[in-house]
């Protein structure tokens, strides 16, 4: 912060005396620091001195099989002499965590700092380092849990932070750049920002705290040294921090964390539409005045939107108060409400507006053992794509599991794949790929799509 702001200066110091010295005295709180020129000076060090030990370093080995189109042709290894066991790369990563439960040595940080590693390593604040071991990990909204055995940890509490407002002092810690301990500070810019990416459940805190890469997992704290959010991703065209930084609020990695731990992964609610954005030309077609909300275009047997009285052609204008915009609305509020939430809907049918309520019930997905599709198959599950994946325009079926010793695994079949293919025959779900367990290729070559793109994997 720049000496030129001298007004500034007193305005925020004046705001953290305020903040620190409100607190009721007493050892388990911030006292202020020594006079400065005869006038007390506000600190943060204080509370940054319960925080930090809770946030550690995470770094990762993950070994990486390298595709290549030539290699992946049987017939060209067999000319050349190759091996049929692919290449690999090892890839390290550094990121953060904050641990949460000190007794259990759980650790909250970022699905993409430990989602598929095959070795994780905690420093804490003293330089000892643990293994870790991944206790579940939940894409969808980027939060993983990983567990330490280790003696004397320090843990975080954690805030409510629904109960967070623009304009709220916040502190990120985390290890950018590999740098240990490093603790930026500024204030909420947003809340509830979504539709920054294409996937997940988004309900982002917006922060000019300073986030760095290497702060993904960290904490974001308030002036109380508790937990508002896990640091996860950042705005920047260049790459670099420009103020604009996003955390995960407590209260949601919170929800996802106790289901991780009970059950290593995360029930979804759905009320069981199918819908699409309202466009001027949709909006004309079914005669209504509005070009915003959300029409319904199926909705499934028996689903909750069924017994609320949901048909085609409905309009879905709010989700508990709150207008809904766009499917991506929809689909955030069904992803991030815990199963079992009922929901209030705004509905306009027929020209008239009512309201009805639903009660979010578990997304229950077909799912079919490879084996029954072919011989080589056997140790894959797959499954019908969810909610989540279809609302991004999404086709196929996804790769449930993939048992370590398989053919599919020696070919680089991988949990999380999506098979949009099979040789030249496009797959749009379970039903056509069991449409296709009687025939039987020579050379079992699946499209599969990732993150890297989309290639073939050749079963033998």
């Amino acid at each position: 912060m720049s000496s030129r702001h001298p007004h500034f200066l007193l305005w925020f110091a004046g705001a953290c005396a305020l903040l620190l010295g409100a607190t009721v005295p007493g050892t388990s709180h911030a006292t202020m620091p020594p006079a400065v020129d005869g006038q007390p000076m506000p600190s943060l060090a204080p509370m940054l001195e319960k925080v930090t030990p809770a946030v550690v370093n995470i770094s990762t080995t993950t070994h990486v099989q390298v595709r290549n189109p030539y290699f992946d042709d049987p017939v060209f290894r067999q000319f050349f002499g190759l091996p049929a066991t692919p290449r690999e790369r090892v890839e390290q990563s550094l990121g953060s965590g904050v641990i949460v439960d000190a007794a259990k040595g759980y650790i909250l940080t970022n699905n993409h700092v430990v989602g598929g590693a095959d070795d994780i390593t905690v420093t804490l604040q003293g330089g000892h380092t643990y293994k870790a071991t991944l206790v579940g990990t939940d894409p969808d909204t980027d939060v993983a849990v990983i567990r330490i055995n280790a003696p004397n940890l320090h843990a975080l509490p954690l805030a409510d932070s629904s109960g967070l407002r623009v304009g709220d002092f916040v502190v990120a810690v985390g290890e950018p750049f590999g740098l240990s301990e490093t603790v930026t500070s500024g204030i909420v810019s947003a809340l509830g920002r979504s539709g920054l990416s294409k996937s997940g459940y988004q309900n982002f805190i917006q922060t000019d705290a300073s986030i760095n890469p290497g702060n993904s997992g960290g904490a974001l704290v308030n002036l109380r040294g508790e937990l508002v959010g896990i640091n996860t991703m950042i705005f920047s065209p260049s790459g670099g921090n420009v103020g604009i930084g996003f955390a995960i609020p407590s209260n949601l990695a919170a929800e996802v964390m106790r289901q991780l731990i009970a059950h290593g992964k995360v029930a979804r609610g759905t009320l069981g539409v199918q819908s699409q954005d309202i466009t001027p030309r949709i909006a004309q077609l079914l005669g209504i005045a509005q070009d915003k909300g959300v029409v319904v275009t199926g909705v499934d047997a028996g689903s909750p939107a069924e017994q609320a009285g949901l048909q085609p052609g409905d309009v879905l204008t709010s989700l508990d108060d709150k207008p809904l915009r766009s499917v991506n609305d929809l689909r955030n509020a069904e992803g991030l409400l815990p199963v079992g939430s009922t929901v209030k809907l705004g509905v306009l049918h027929n020209g008239k507006v009512r309201e009805v309520s639903a009660t979010l019930r578990p997304e229950q997905l077909a799912s079919i053992d490879g084996a029954k599709l072919d011989p080589r198959l056997a140790g894959v599950t797959f499954t019908d794509l969810d909610q989540n994946q279809r609302g991004q325009g999404m086709y196929g079926v996804a790769v449930g599991a993939v048992q370590p010793n398989s053919r599919a695994a020696a070919a680089g079949l991988q949990a999380g794949d999506v098979v949009i293919g099979v040789g030249n025959v496009r797959i749009t779900g379970l039903r056509m790929l069991r449409e296709l367990a009687g025939v039987r290729p020579r050379q079992l070559a699946l499209v599969v799509a990732d993150d890297d793109g989309t290639h073939y994997v050749i079963v033998q």
